[in-house]
């Protein structure tokens, strides 16, 4: 029997979760809020976004993350955003654009 993993989307739910957040689903992404922040979190890159979103939080695996990251660099977008790199193991590392260059692959 394989193993099962867990989507990326539902890690980050627990994560969330455990940071203190209240998080429902919205569509295809969660919405996450605590005191004042709300963070909107996401699997995909959107090239258009609501008026809503000013917290952004894209979930990937390791491998995809540093790509995601350069990703949304080259977009600019008009919003605060980082990404959360999920290891299978549900630890995890955030990637905000203002890191140094020298991220791991």
């Amino acid at each position: 029997m394989g193993v099962l993993s867990t989507p990326l989307i539902d890690e980050a739910r627990a994560i969330f979760t455990e940071l203190g957040y209240e998080v429902e689903s919205v569509g295809s992404e969660l919405r996450a809020e605590r005191k004042w922040r709300i963070v909107y979190i996401s699997e995909e890159t959107p090239t258009t976004v609501d008026g809503e979103a000013d917290l952004r939080c894209f979930v990937a695996d390791p491998e995809r993350a540093p790509e995601l990251r350069a990703e949304l660099l080259s977009l600019e977008p008009d919003y605060d955003w980082a990404v959360m790199s999920v290891e299978s193991t549900g630890d995890y590392e955030v990637l905000h654009p203002e890191a140094s260059e020298g991220l791991p692959s």
